[in-house]
């Protein structure tokens, strides 16, 4: 949407809302909003997903998981994937309203993307978010912004940036949970891709999270919601509760008494739209003179500038003729392959990749993953026409005269397959096929019905969260059985998150990360073990060893993610393999001259293909944080508490600020321009005060992060210079 056009919207709305009773525009702040038909208004419902491809309404492209993307390290994909979602969001929307199909997850105000920080491995949604680190997150987020909402006059589809601002689990405790925040945390960590959205994708919606901050209902918080996204940033679309968050004020926060000072306290925060049912009560908080007619309408002209924004009152919006055709097309099929080929993450390779199909007679698929369509979905999904499973990827890559052998090998989470049979019944049937495979493909991981959104799964043990990294029990004894064999074992594994796989890493020869891989996943992985395509995703998250992790309450950020963790990874942020190799060179570091984009620094480096196949390469950059133990940096006296704040034991080590995915052929070389702005040099205080401090900025560039694991698993450095600033 351009921007120019936005007061006019909120023109037409105000005028929309200002024909209305004050009855009817507080039943315009519902998500069901009902029709007013003395104004020739239709019924609309609020609620609808595209985490990763158009949910919960039938047919559509599936994408990987939002993880996967991450994975890719790939702006322009990912907005490619979301204008995708867009078109099929707006296709399904003008078929169903011909129908007067009014119903949820038919509308274009879509409550995505999730741009929350995946801060603790076991947290069953981290899957929906783009990772651990700020800069990815917000740089992808802004990306899926621009790419749901469109160039036009109106918006394609309305984008919302969620859960606002500090949520990341606990699932059990969320419904009554006070995530605990420091003031540099939620600056340094728990704001910029928030912030991003707003200052540079514009979003459109906010949804606010379950949880209280500090004290405040989320949905409802003073600091967060008025001073900070309203007033200090100037946001000035539309604020929607999580569903049922509102009602959590007085059932289990306990900041309210009842459902009309609940009702009370979230329109005074400029909380819009309520998801849920609070504000059904609105009238009655009306009536008792607890909310004011000017804030009715003032939600409600929020709301329907949305809608004038996205041309549900116009007869000239751009969007209306888009219909069936564009639904799961060859095209998006097309896209949602190359996105799980570049999201696959390979972490071991001994050698064996990839897999000469020409010399392998019989191979074995083995595990609880292998012919599951689920792994392939994710949460909050749609429902493919075109799924390829694990096992039907397999079948479709090898020679025709090469036998496949397949066994589930145990249940993902339960001790037996058949219920009646004996505990580990489908063990020795992985036994035997292993044993007369040349080399086994193991499939393992999780899906999400284990972990996910409390609710949507059916993980009793912790709603939706892990209690530990490790794979589960039925599937830990299958891995053990099988390399019993003694057969070559390519692991792949599924997931929404990371896991200890050090016994894996220890005794497969390769293991790779397939994350909850998209329609196309099954074909996407085997195209990469049988070297049809190359594997190129990093890592958006630190996998872990179990037990180095802080309490999952614990809202601190010390000991969390690649910035802040002081331990030794299993695989760290930022680090995937390939089958080609590279090389960096010429780099250097110069300062912008009037720029027009805020760059105070432009990093250059050039990247050789030395591989023998064509291939891709994400390059990054990162800025060294550690302050402390480097003491370059000439200190500004007049900041008060300066030296405090930098000596304290929580500064990042060093950051992302900068990834370019290059494609190269054997031999080709690409020069890689980083731009970095001065919000990635500034450091944060322990009172939340951003400061650019004067003196010696140093830089890594290469295909991983500089640390010591990264060093150890790749066999190569990160380049580095300095610049005075």
């Amino acid at each position: 949407m351009k921007r120019e056009h936005f007061n006019d919207f909120r023109e037409e709305a105000k005028k929309l809302v200002d024909s209305m009773t004050v009855e009817e525009a507080a039943s315009q702040i519902k998500y069901d909003s009902p029709a007013i038909d003395r104004l020739g208004i239709p019924a609309y419902n609020w609620w609808n997903e595209g985490l990763h491809g158009l949910a919960r309404a039938g047919t559509a492209t599936v994408f990987p998981q939002a993880i996967a993307l991450a994975a890719m390290f790939d702006k322009e994909m990912l907005q490619k994937i979301a204008d995708v979602i867009a078109t099929e969001a707006r296709a399904k929307y003008n078929e169903s309203r011909k129908l007067g199909d009014r119903d949820l997850y038919k509308g274009i105000t879509m409550w995505s993307p999730n741009v929350n920080l995946f801060r603790d491995a076991r947290w069953g949604r981290g899957q929906e978010t783009y990772g651990e680190d700020p800069y990815l997150t917000a740089q992808l987020g802004v990306a899926f912004i621009k790419g749901l909402q469109g160039s036009g006059k109106y918006l394609k589809v309305s984008a919302c940036a969620k859960h606002f601002a500090v949520h990341s689990g606990p699932e059990e405790l969320r419904h009554g949970f006070d995530a605990k925040a420091s003031k540099k945390d939620l600056e340094e960590t728990y704001l910029p891709a928030f912030y991003a959205a707003v200052k540079d994708a514009d979003v459109s919606g906010f949804m606010g999270a379950y949880n209280r901050v500090n004290g405040e209902a989320a949905c409802a918080s003073n600091e967060l919601v008025v001073k900070k996204l309203r007033e200090e940033w100037g946001f000035d679309g539309y604020f929607v509760s999580d569903f049922l968050a509102l009602m959590d004020f007085h059932e289990n926060h306990h900041v309210t008494k009842d459902v009309f000072e609940t009702c009370a306290m979230a329109i005074k925060a400029t909380c819009d739209v309520n998801a849920g049912f609070a504000y059904r009560s609105m009238m009655e908080a009306y009536d008792k003179g607890m909310v004011t007619e000017e804030e009715i309408r003032n939600a409600a002209i929020s709301a329907y500038t949305i809608r004038a924004a996205l041309g549900m009152f116009a007869d000239d919006c751009e969007y209306d003729e888009i219909g069936l055709d564009a639904i799961d097309t060859d095209e998006s099929a097309e896209l949602s392959y190359q996105a799980s080929v570049n999201s696959t993450v390979l972490l071991k390779n001994d050698g064996i990749l990839p897999l000469n199909k020409d010399e392998i007679k019989k191979v074995a698929v083995i595990g609880p993953t292998a012919s599951s369509i689920v792994v392939l979905e994710g949460n909050y999904n749609g429902t493919s026409s075109r799924y390829v499973t694990n096992l039907q990827g397999v079948r479709n890559v090898v020679n025709k005269d090469t036998k496949v052998l397949y066994s589930e090998g145990c249940h993902l989470f339960l001790d037996r397959v058949q219920n009646l049979a004996f505990e580990d019944d489908r063990l020795s049937e992985a036994e035997m096929v292993a044993n007369a495979a040349d080399v086994v493909l193991l499939y393992v991981g999780l899906d999400s019905t284990i972990e996910g959104e409390q609710g949507d799964t059916g993980n009793a043990f912790a709603g939706g969260d892990k209690t530990s990294l490790f794979l589960l029990e039925p599937q830990r004894k299958l891995v053990d059985r099988v390399l019993s064999t003694g057969k070559p074992v390519v692991l792949i594994c599924n997931t929404g998150s990371a896991m200890d796989l050090s016994l894996e890493d220890e005794k497969c020869n390769a293991v790779i990360q397939s994350w909850y891989s998209g329609q196309a996943g099954g074909q996407a992985v085997a195209d990469i073990i049988f070297g049809n395509a190359v594997p190129g995703g990093k890592l958006p998250v630190t996998f872990y060893k179990d037990g180095t992790q802080p309490p999952m309450e614990d809202y601190s950020m010390k000991g969390r993610t690649y910035r802040y963790y002081k331990e030794t990874p299993l695989y760290p942020f930022g680090y995937g393999l390939s089958y080609s190799s590279f090389d960096y060179s010429d780099v250097q570091a110069v300062k912008a001259e009037n720029s027009d984009d805020d760059t105070v620094v432009t990093v250059k480096v050039k990247i050789t293909n030395t591989g023998s196949v064509k291939a891709d390469e994400i390059a990054e950059l990162y800025i060294d944080k550690d302050i402390k133990e480097k003491g370059e940096r000439g200190l500004n006296q007049n900041v008060a508490g300066l030296e405090e704040s930098i000596a304290a034991d929580n500064q990042p080590v060093y950051s992302l600020a900068g990834f370019e995915r290059v494609s190269l052929e054997p031999g080709d070389s690409a020069e890689v321009t980083f731009k970095v702005r001065e919000r990635e040099l500034e450091t944060v205080l322990e009172d939340g005060t951003r400061v650019f401090l004067s003196g010696s900025y140093k830089f890594f560039v290469g295909g991983q992060q500089p640390d010591k694991r990264s060093e150890e698993l790749t066999g190569k450095k990160c380049l580095e210079c300095v610049i005075e600033l």
